[in-house]
């Protein structure tokens, strides 16, 4: 894929395995760059007459004021906090302005990766880590990569955005100057109107002819903080009344006229071919209008979803055989013989001399085991497509634009710029919608039924059996203590490589180590004399992709647990060793929040424990303290407190719902979620054997947001991490015994 292939792999080997999407402008903050972004500004080819269009966020006609979304909604809120920050410095309020996905433009690309990419911890802010990300931004820039993901959304827009809306704010400024002869100085704006100084109103509409001819005003100025009526306080999301009246269309609820429906089949061995089929049965089924042989399947048109859905399930097929193990039993063999040189993937950092330090005190070793697990969203994958002679037009919701046209085109035989891709309103994602199983998949039907609109839905079986699971992975960590320290820490993980093989399906295949094996590994910031962290890469499993948090949430989950037993077996306080221990003074003030918040004073008893982690994911640190209580039913969750830094809250109210998410959503997974293989296929297809958290599981979570990092931070994926580790320890705490593998509900019942 292009975009992809013209980042430096010096760059990209640093890259988070869930990329994102943005733009130049904000980015470098220069009149310069706003220039060079106005120039390739996407919205001037489809602009109507009276209109006019500042940047490439900004679209005001006589009739509309539509403010561009440049990230995918994928439930996270970005739809509606991407405009709300060029409404704040338009002036603009709630329901004066319609918002619209961006298209597919490298105006679009996401500085927000430069962080990840950059070989540096995310609180080392030297002149040199600094350089590392410009080197990465200006890769950025030149890519034009536009993705959605990695918790990047707020980090890469919250300068560029604001600066958007400020800009066409002093450009309408201007236009009423003109249009008034009253100086710009004596004009201000308010609720989409300027004010001119005798108090008459023009509506920012009514100056859209004029403001077309008025060069932009581009040394423009965002408003301080401290000045904001928007952003920073309790805002309800735009899209929350439309989502619970269900007035909202997500790509799921789409329509067109002389629509037909697809669904499918599709080999259960993950991109393997089909040997034969037969489909006697489902061409006499209601409904059915046709039946289409595709590259790994078999695909039912018929007359609705339901159906199609019956009549694909009719189909008897005869599958090639997975290219990975069949049995689950396997995969596991796979993973521990995977220590070896010959997958090693990188040693990510190392600090004193290791193997010194294990010789010191008290040696503690363990080893952690991390399932592969499904996204799940509720909306499954979909999407409609119409080929005709002069292309394809595609309604999907998705978080790589520019990749679904380059995997669409591909699958038949277009050129990228032939394809039309429309965002949609997503029903969850997880990092499901960064993969392209259902895009190629409509491409085919729709390519073999030319001319008319075709609409594939997966059934959640099939949804479940092609979903590309998060990363298998296995943890061999050892380390020592002595005199009340520890002293040393050796970690090695052997995974499979989730961002190498969406590289892979994406058309940019890597040689470079996966940077995501490293994530909640080598950045720990623990003051510890002897560390080191290796990945190895597993060769010949299951494919696996990006899930929430990806490398964090497995390698979290080992790290923070491995230091816990180091801690206990140190005759140490879990809590008050690791504010000993952090090295960074703005994560330690997130652990010693939590703490507070927590009124943390060591051992509860009385079957009741708590257990605390503290991981930085994305840049961002979260720490989280859970309390349980073994009942003689099992462990019950009472309370949960997590405490995040994210430099700046732009929406206080979206900022508490995504932390409880975030929570809800590691807990739930660590306690009851595997993906298992019989056969070469996925054994569990629907959510009664893949469950996240019930809501009487659920506990009281209490969200604290901090301030102190000198940078804005992402939110989406950090608090999930910490949450599995800190259950773990706190039903150590409270039982005395050590669970070192996911699911937990193996080894414990939970009420």
């Amino acid at each position: 894929m292009g975009a992809l292939q013209r980042i430096s792999r010096r760059a990209f080997v640093f890259g988070s395995a869930a990329v994102a999407g943005g733009i130049a402008f904000g980015a470098y903050g220069t009149a310069e760059a706003a220039a060079a972004a106005a120039s390739d500004n996407p919205l001037t080819a489809g602009l109507g007459p009276s209109s006019v269009t500042f940047n490439p966020w900004v679209e005001i006609s006589p009739d509309r004021i539509t403010l561009i979304a440049q990230h995918a909604d994928i439930g996270q809120g970005v739809g509606s906090v991407q405009p709300m920050m060029i409404a704040e410095e338009m002036d603009l309020d709630p329901g004066q302005f319609e918002v619209r996905f961006a298209g597919p433009s490298p105006a679009y690309f996401n500085t927000g990766f430069k962080e990840e990419m950059a070989p540096f911890l995310a609180a080392d802010q030297s002149p040199a880590a600094e350089a590392a990300r410009a080197e990465a931004l200006e890769s950025l820039r030149k890519s034009g990569l536009q993705m959605t993901g990695g918790s990047s959304t707020v980090p890469d827009t919250y300068e560029k955005l604001r600066m958007a809306g400020a800009v066409a704010r002093e450009t309408l400024k201007a236009a009423a100057a003109r249009r008034s002869g009253v100086a710009v100085a004596d004009i201000r704006t308010q609720s989409g109107h300027v004010i001119l100084p005798d108090g008459s109103r023009i509506p920012y509409g009514a100056l859209a002819a004029e403001a077309a001819k008025v060069p932009p005003v581009l040394d423009a100025t965002p408003r301080d903080p401290s000045k904001w009526r928007l952003l920073g306080k309790p805002m309800t999301r735009l899209d929350i009344r439309a989502k619970v009246m269900g007035e909202l269309k997500f790509g799921i609820d789409q329509k067109m006229d002389g629509m037909m429906y697809a669904s499918v089949k599709l080999n259960p061995g993950k991109g393997q071919p089909m040997k034969s089929y037969d489909a006697s049965k489902a061409r006499t089924m209601p409904g059915v209008k046709k039946i289409l042989e595709i590259r790994n399947g078999v695909a039912v048109i018929a007359t609705n979803s339901w159906y199609a859905m019956k009549a694909v399930d009719a189909i008897t097929c005869e599958w090639a055989p997975s290219a990975y193990p069949a049995e689950q039993a396997d995969h596991w063999k796979v993973l521990e013989s995977s220590f070896k040189p010959e997958f090693l993937g990188k040693e990510w950092r190392t600090i004193g001399d290791v193997e010194a330090g294990l010789k010191t005190g008290t040696v503690v070793a363990a080893e952690y085991r991390a399932p592969y697990v499904g996204h799940q969203p509720l909306e499954p994958l979909n999407g409609i497509g119409l080929v005709t002679d002069k292309g394809m037009e595609i309604w999907v919701g998705h978080q790589s634009p520019q990749a679904v046209q380059s995997i669409a085109a591909a699958a038949i035989g277009l050129k990228p710029e032939q394809v039309t891709f429309h965002n949609q309103w997503t029903g969850g994602s997880f990092g499901h919608r960064l993969e392209f199983e259902n895009v190629r998949v409509l491409a085919e039907i729709a390519n073999q039924m030319r001319g008319v609109p075709i609409k594939l839905v997966f059934s959640r079986e099939e949804d479940f059996l092609q979903d590309i699971p998060r990363q298998i992975a296995l943890a061999r960590y050892r380390g020592s203590v002595d005199k009340g320290k520890i002293v040393a820490a050796d970690l090695k993980l052997a995974s499979t490589a989730p961002f190498k093989g969406l590289l892979e399906r994406m058309g940019a295949p890597s040689k470079d180590p996966d940077p995501q094996l490293a994530a909640g590994m080598w950045n720990v910031y623990y003051d510890i004399p002897h560390f080191r962290a290796t990945s190895f890469e597993a060769q010949g499993l299951s494919p696996s992709t990006t899930w929430r948090s990806v490398g964090a949430s497995t390698a979290g989950f080992f790290t923070e647990s491995f230091i816990d037993e180091m801690i206990h077996a140190a005759g140490l306080d879990p809590m008050k060793a690791r504010i000993a221990m952090c090295a960074v003074p703005t994560y330690r003030k997130v652990l010693e929040t939590v703490a507070e918040m927590s009124d943390w004073k060591g051992p509860l008893g009385n079957g009741r424990g708590r257990g605390v982690a503290f991981v930085e994911s994305f840049g961002t640190p979260a720490a989280e303290v859970v309390e349980v209580t073994m009942t003689d039913r099992g462990i019950r969750i009472d309370k949960v407190w997590a405490a995040v830094d994210v430099g700046k809250i732009i929406d206080p109210v979206n900022f508490e719902s995504q932390v409880q998410g975030g929570v809800i959503w590691g807990l739930g997974h660590a306690i009851n979620c595997e993906l298992t293989y019989a056969k070469g296929a996925v054994q569990q297809t629907n959510y009664n054997h893949h469950e996240a958290m019930r809501m009487y599981q659920c506990p009281v979570i209490e969200i604290r947001g901090l301030e102190n990092d000198p940078k804005v931070r992402g939110l989406g994926e950090p608090p999930v991490p910490p949450a599995a580790p800190a259950l773990a320890n706190a039903i150590f705490a409270a039982t005395g015994k050590r669970i070192r593998e996911m699911p937990f509900n193996k080894f414990i019942d939970f009420v």
